[in-house]
């Protein structure tokens, strides 16, 4: 998508001038993955006179329910789909797992650790004082209730709320009419007060930002996904990280199942195993060789690894904008403003968190039936002004985190591997750092 003027029309003309006055707030969403539907969800609720449309360049009739890909959900993302009212579809269709626990450790030994046993770090919803920490759900699980309450809702509010499947957005151009405003060019120009751009991709497809606009660094690493089936001696519901030299490696709780058509039912995880590009240990090995391999891994309360499905491999990186506000009335959420390691699992719910602080922003701002063109251009910028300053602690500290971690993996020197280490132990040590990063890890930076 890009940001060139699209040819204007006659509709376009005339649309501008009826809403010079005394119109709703027009919200344009870019994206029908899970943080547009759920902005668009939320939108409608939120502002009632707003006029929402959602485009996408995917087809109506694409069946989403079946992509696998593993999302890891926070707490506050589960309960902000609690308060759409699509968490009880989501828990229904048995594609879902609670997180209870997480539990973080390190491969290499720490040097100087005093302790008999190495340092990790144990963080359990009943200390937390929560009935989850979080949950994992697949891709297709998450957007197809999303999708279908979007549509029903637009059948029920068709005068305000649209979905234009089918429809890629081929550019956004800011107007500097009396009306202000975006115009999207979707075959045909159609103006907006605020567009948001919800549909960001995978770091290999986007284009790469050099500052002041952003930043953008290859970490050289690729992320192997897919699920594994684990015996019965682990506990349910914890979700492992694990530090090892090539990188961090994670496994998420799934539902019970297989993982590869036909094959034994059991206990199952997500698995994500980030390993260098220059020193793969993973690229040249068939699924016998990785099995044994991945048994090497994590820690041994995780027990044994029984079957690994194929794998899926993704080059990292990460690409932030450094505002997430420009032409005035464009607004970047999610994967659209940044797209960062998976050490943390936190990219969706950082999208989330978006949505939030957008809404909140807009509330407090809400353009009103008698505002004119000046009135509502000025509640608009103050809205946006107070969506940027809220947001952007948590997300650069997610983001500096994330990126000293990723970074840390390439630098051979020992000393890192007992850094690392001994925050580990740091953290489960010292009570009110460990409920920090709880609570960060749920509700993010606050």
């Amino acid at each position: 998508m890009s940001f060139d003027p699209p040819h204007d029309s006659p509709e376009a003309t005339a649309q501008r001038h009826t809403h010079a006055l005394g119109a709703p707030l027009r919200l344009g969403i870019v994206g029908a993955g899970p943080a547009g539907l759920s902005l668009a969800l939320q939108a409608a609720r939120a502002l009632p006179d707003a006029h929402i449309t959602v485009f996408d360049a995917r087809p109506a009739e694409k069946d989403v329910s079946q992509d696998g890909r593993t999302l890891a959900l926070s707490l506050g993302t589960v309960q902000e789909l609690q308060r759409m009212g699509v968490w009880d579809a989501i828990e229904a269709s048995g594609r879902s797992a609670a997180i209870r626990e997480v539990h973080v450790s390190q491969q290499q030994p720490t040097v100087l650790w005093p302790g008999t046993n190495q340092p990790e770090v144990r963080i359990t919803a009943a200390e937390q004082g929560v009935a989850q920490l979080g949950a994992v759900v697949s891709y297709g699980t998450l957007v197809a209730p999303l999708q279908s309450a979007w549509q029903q809702a637009t059948q029920t509010q068709g005068e305000r709320l649209s979905m234009r499947f089918g429809t890629p957005v081929k550019g956004l151009k800011r107007l500097d009419d009396s009306t202000r405003g975006i115009e999207v060019d979707a075959d045909i120009a159609e103006r907006f007060d605020l567009v948001v751009v919800a549909e960001g991709g995978v770091f290999a497809d986007q284009a790469k930002l050099q500052w002041p606009h952003g930043v953008s660094r290859d970490y050289e690493q690729t992320a192997w996904v897919g699920q594994v089936l684990l015996d019965d001696k682990g506990s349910a519901g914890v979700a492992y990280e694990r530090f090892t030299p090539s990188g961090p490696a994670a496994l998420l709780p799934l539902p019970n199942g297989s993982v590869s058509p036909g094959g034994t039912v059991g206990r199952r995880a997500a698995l994500v195993w980030c390993v260098q590009q220059a020193d793969d240990p993973v690229l040249a090995l068939n699924d016998a060789q990785r099995l044994t391999l991945l048994n090497t891994v994590f820690h041994p309360e995780v027990g044994g690894i029984g079957e690994v499905s194929s794998l899926k491999a993704f080059p990292l990186g990460l690409n932030a904008h450094r505002k997430l506000v420009s032409d005035g009335a464009v607004v970047r959420i999610g994967n659209a403003a940044q797209t960062l390691h998976p050490v943390a699992g936190q990219g969706f719910n950082l999208g989330m968190r978006d949505v939030h602080e957008l809404l909140v922003a807009l509330r407090e701002h809400r353009l009103l039936n008698d505002d004119d063109a000046d009135a509502r251009e000025v509640k608009l910028q103050r809205a946006l002004r107070q969506f940027e300053r809220r947001r952007q602690g948590d997300r650069w500290t997610l983001l500096a985190t994330t990126d000293f971690l990723a970074r840390s993996f390439t630098l051979t020197a020992p000393v890192l591997a007992t850094v690392r280490g001994l925050g580990l132990g740091a953290v489960q040590a010292l009570g009110p750092i460990k409920r920090l990063v709880a609570r960060s890890m749920m509700f993010g930076v606050r």
